[in-house]
C-alpha cells in the first residue's frame, strides 16, 4: 500500500513541477507569425516577450495566443454551404441577318358573284352581280359601294379594280359575250 501511495505522490509532484515550468513567469517566449496571419509553421519565429508586471493569468493566456484559430477559419467551420447550381440561361433566339420586309398588301377576295349580263338593242351592256341577297346592276365604268370599279368584260372574265390598293381582280363571267 505504501508503494501505491508513494507513486501517487510522485506523480502529483511531477505534475506540479510541469505546471510550474509551463506557466512560470520565467518563460518569456511567444510564437509570432511574420507577414501573414496564416503563415506556415516554418515561417513562425520565436521572439522574446517582455516580462509582464504582475498579471500571471494574462501572461499565461499570452502563451496560448498562437493556438487560437483565426476568426475567419472558425466561422468557415460551420458556414452554410449549398450544392445548388443555377441552370444555364435559355439559348438566345436565332437572329436573322436581314430582316424580311413585310408582305405586300393584297386585296380581299371578291364579295360578288356574277349573275348575268344584258345588252339591249343599241344600248350599253348591263352586268348583274350579287352579294348575299342584294342584286347590283352595273355598267362598265361604274363604282360598287365606293370600293370596286367595273373595268371591262372580255373573254368570259369581268375585271374589277379594288380601289384602296388599286389592284385589279377577275370574276368568272361564264362564257364569252
Amino acid at each position: 500500500m505504501k508503494l501505491a501511495l508513494r507513486t501517487k505522490v510522485l506523480a502529483g509532484v511531477a505534475l506540479a513541477i510541469g505546471a510550474y515550468i509551463a506557466f512560470s513567469p520565467s518563460d518569456t517566449t511567444v510564437e509570432v507569425a511574420k507577414n501573414s496571419e496564416r503563415a506556415p509553421a516554418a515561417a513562425r519565429v520565436r521572439t522574446p516577450k517582455p516580462a509582464a508586471q504582475g498579471g500571471g493569468a494574462a501572461q499565461a493566456l499570452a502563451l496560448f495566443a498562437h493556438r487560437v484559430a483565426d476568426a475567419t477559419e472558425a466561422a468557415s467551420l460551420f458556414a452554410a454551404h449549398s450544392w445548388y447550381v443555377a441552370p444555364p440561361p435559355p439559348p438566345a433566339p436565332p437572329v436573322s441577318a436581314v430582316p424580311q420586309p413585310p408582305p405586300k398588301p393584297t386585296a380581299p377576295p371578291l364579295p360578288y358573284q356574277f349573275m348575268g349580263s344584258y345588252a339591249p338593242d343599241g344600248g350599253a351592256l348591263v352586268v348583274f352581280l350579287t352579294r348575299g341577297d342584294v342584286v347590283f346592276n352595273v355598267h362598265l365604268g361604274d363604282t360598287l359601294e365606293n370600293t370596286y370599279s367595273v373595268d371591262k368584260l372580255e373573254g368570259g372574265q369581268l375585271y374589277l379594280t379594288y380601289k384602296p390598293l388599286n389592284i385589279q381582280q377577275q370574276l368568272n363571267a361564264g362564257g364569252s359575250q
